[in-house]
């Protein structure tokens, strides 16, 4: 359980030092701090998860996927870029992408 908590933290701090990116690359260079944070954050806790013992092919995955569905879904909310129905079917094959790698990490 202790792994998975701490690859949540992960993705929202990947999550949020990308999104912080988007503000600091658009003229706010000030966010370039939440940037190097999130990023550190969000690094140390994949660490510290596969510590915990979580394959690297899940923990990366789950990572990266969430990562991307996320920050999609947070830059249409915060920056209203747009989210097509084709970007959707993307996140969604990721997502299935990522069960399955899941899936049979345990057979």
């Amino acid at each position: 359980m202790t792994a998975w908590l701490l690859l949540l933290v992960a993705v929202v701090a990947e999550v949020a030092g990308t999104l912080s990116l988007r503000l600091a690359a658009t003229g706010r260079p000030v966010w370039y701090t939440a940037v190097g944070a999130g990023y550190l954050v969000a690094f140390t806790g994949l660490a510290a998860t596969l510590g915990q013992g979580m394959p690297l092919g899940v923990a990366y995955g789950i990572w990266a996927a969430a990562g991307v569905a996320l920050t999609a879904i947070g830059s249409r909310v915060f920056f209203g870029e747009p989210l097509t129905r084709v970007m959707v079917l993307g996140i969604a094959l990721i997502m299935a992408g990522v069960l399955l790698v899941e899936l049979g990490s345990v057979s």
